[in-house]
This record gives C-alpha cells, sequence and structure tokens, in this order.
C-alpha cells in the first residue's frame, strides 16, 4: 500500500528560530520509481552533499536520504534544486546562499546550527565547493565546533578527467581562466610547466579564445579533450591537439557547460654533462652569470643550484688560464 506523503508549501527563503519545531513535524520521504521511502532525520551538523551534473539520475540514495531529511537545503539556485526535489518528490525547505548573498545568509545558517539543525549544502551541480561558493560556511562551521562530512557523488572534474583519455595519474584542477586576455595568459605561463593533467572549466563564448591562448601558451601540439554537456543529452567529446580544437571551436561556437583536459607538460629533454657544459661556456661569453644560468636551467631542465655551481668552477678555471697565460 503506498504510503501517503505530506507536502509543506515551497519555501526559498531563509528561516527563524521557530521554523525548529516544523522542521521536527515535516514529513521526511523521497519518491523512486511512483514508491514513497522515509528519511529519519540526520544528526545535527552541515551536510556536503554533491548532486548530478546533468543527468538527474546520477543522484545517489545516501543524498536522496540526506536532502529528504535534512531540516534544509542551502542551495546556489533554489530554481535548479527544485527541479531535482521534484524528481523525488522531496519536501524539505530550500534557503539561497550565493557569492551576492553569502556574508548576510552565513551567520543565519551557523545561528541554525547551533540550535541543532541539520543541513545540507549542495550546489546547482557536481560537488559542492569546487568552483562554487561554500569554503567560508564549511570554515565557520568547523570552527564553531559543528559536525561537517561530505557525501560524495558527481563531479564535473572527475567525469572529464575519466572520459579524455589522457593521463590520470596526476592532475591539476585550474577552475575557470581569467576572462581578460593578459591575466589569461599569465596563468597560462604559470601552468604550462606542470606535470599534470590539466583540467579547466569554461563557457561556450569564451572557449575558442581560451583554446587559442592555451595552444599558443602550452603548445600546439599539447593533446586534450573538450567534454560539453557531460551527461547530457547532448553530451560532446572533442578530442585533438589544441591548435586543431581552437580552429575548429572558433568555427563553430560550442554552447552549455564545458571542460577543458590537457595532457602534462612534455618531460624536458635529458641533456648530457658535456653538452650541458658546452652550453654554460657559450652563455657566460654573452650574458651575465644570473642569465647565463637561467637559460641553461630552461635548456637542460637541470636545478639552477648546480648550474650556479658549475658556472662558477667554469669561471674560475677561466681566470687560472687567464693568469697563467699573461705570465708565460
Amino acid at each position: 500500500m503506498r504510503m501517503p506523503v505530506r507536502r509543506q508549501p515551497r519555501q526559498t527563503g531563509q528561516h527563524g528560530p521557530d521554523q525548529a519545531g516544523r522542521d521536527q513535524d515535516r514529513a521526511r520521504s523521497f519518491t523512486i520509481a511512483d514508491q514513497p521511502i522515509l528519511a529519519s532525520r540526520p544528526t545535527p551538523g552541515l551536510y556536503l552533499v554533491a548532486t548530478p551534473i546533468g543527468n538527474l539520475g546520477d543522484i545517489t540514495l545516501r543524498a536522496l536520504q540526506m536532502l529528504a531529511g535534512a531540516d534544509v537545503i542551502v542551495c546556489e539556485d533554489t530554481r535548479v534544486t527544485r527541479k531535482l526535489l521534484d524528481r523525488y518528490g522531496i519536501a524539505t525547505p530550500l534557503t539561497p546562499y550565493h557569492d551576492h548573498n553569502a556574508a548576510q545568509a552565513r551567520p543565519a545558517l551557523l545561528r541554525r546550527l547551533a540550535e541543532g539543525a541539520a543541513v545540507a549544502l549542495v550546489s546547482d551541480a557536481g560537488t559542492p565547493l569546487i568552483s562554487d561558493p561554500g569554503f567560508k560556511l564549511v570554515r565557520a562551521a568547523q570552527a564553531a565546533g559543528h559536525m561537517v562530512t561530505a557525501l560524495p557523488g558527481a563531479s564535473a572534474v572527475l567525469t572529464a578527467l575519466t572520459v579524455a583519455g589522457l593521463p590520470t595519474d596526476q592532475f591539476f584542477f585550474a577552475g575557470f581562466l581569467p576572462p581578460k586576455a593578459a591575466a589569461r595568459r599569465a596563468r597560462i605561463a604559470e601552468l604550462a610547466p606542470l606535470p599534470a593533467t590539466l583540467i579547466l572549466f569554461e563557457s561556450g563564448p569564451r572557449i575558442a579564445a581560451s583554446l587559442a591562448d592555451l595552444a599558443a601558451g602550452l603548445g600546439a601540439n599539447r593533446e586534450a579533450a573538450v567534454c560539453r554537456e557531460l551527461t547530457k543529452l547532448h553530451e560532446e567529446i572533442r578530442r585533438g591537439e589544441l591548435a586543431s580544437l581552437a580552429a575548429a571551436c572558433a568555427e563553430n561556437e560550442l554552447r552549455g557547460e564545458i571542460v577543458i583536459v590537457i595532457a602534462p607538460a612534455p618531460a624536458p629533454t635529458q641533456i648530457g654533462a658535456a653538452e650541458s657544459e658546452s652550453l654554460l661556456r657559450d652563455a657566460l661569453q654573452r650574458l651575465s652569470l644570473k642569465d647565463a644560468v637561467a637559460e641553461v636551467a630552461e635548456l637542460t631542465g637541470r636545478r639552477r643550484r648546480d648550474i650556479y655551481q658549475s658556472a662558477l668552477a667554469l669561471q674560475k678555471i677561466s681566470k687560472n688560464e687567464a693568469k697563467h697565460g699573461a705570465s708565460r
């Protein structure tokens, strides 16, 4: 027999202390395949709940239990999270928390935690805090002694990494590149030497310019993958070299949410001791000691400290040779 589900009116604002009693009385359940499932009220604390990045079927059972059982769900956009809750028949109240209201909303949420509330924090999609607000709330909750735990699940970062076909043993997530060209190129220069697969978020209108700058800063032949609309109906994975991907996106602008995955920087070419010394001798004839060391370090990949010691030894030998030659 189907269990009747008692629903509360939809609420999207923040709630005061008088909400605690109503939270206790609210029916806590979620629905799968038209079958209501009871959810118990969680232990008081802050719960970081991962939500689907596109396909609503990617939610975990534990996440549904938490979203249905929590006293309040803290989200970026109540309209986005409401779609997920409606899909699974969850009536938990929502309250917004985003970059524009965080300073005002955070004290109210900390008060609710102090009153013994179970608070679920979600982002619009994926794992909370990954290029989304919430970090300061987590820090403040921990500092106040409240329990903070995470319910793992969907992540655009890991989803893109696994389908890109690029090395996964080491990776670096760099979020969004700066929107302005000069700052973007400077950031790319910082990322260029990292010996790890790079993962970036990007938007459709900026993807062509970003890929062109990435090709110029990291190398036109560097392997990459452009992952668009992951887990959604129009999911698309484009693989190739940065230059070719940039050219393709310049011709046809991509739409939707995009993740760029880029192969690690190639390992520096190993140069033998004799060749390294020859390069250093030549550099010392043209440049100052500091600049010569920098040039050879870039060419060989050797540590500057080692090259500096070699440069000092070469200079000493050169001075001795000059001195003995003059005495003859």
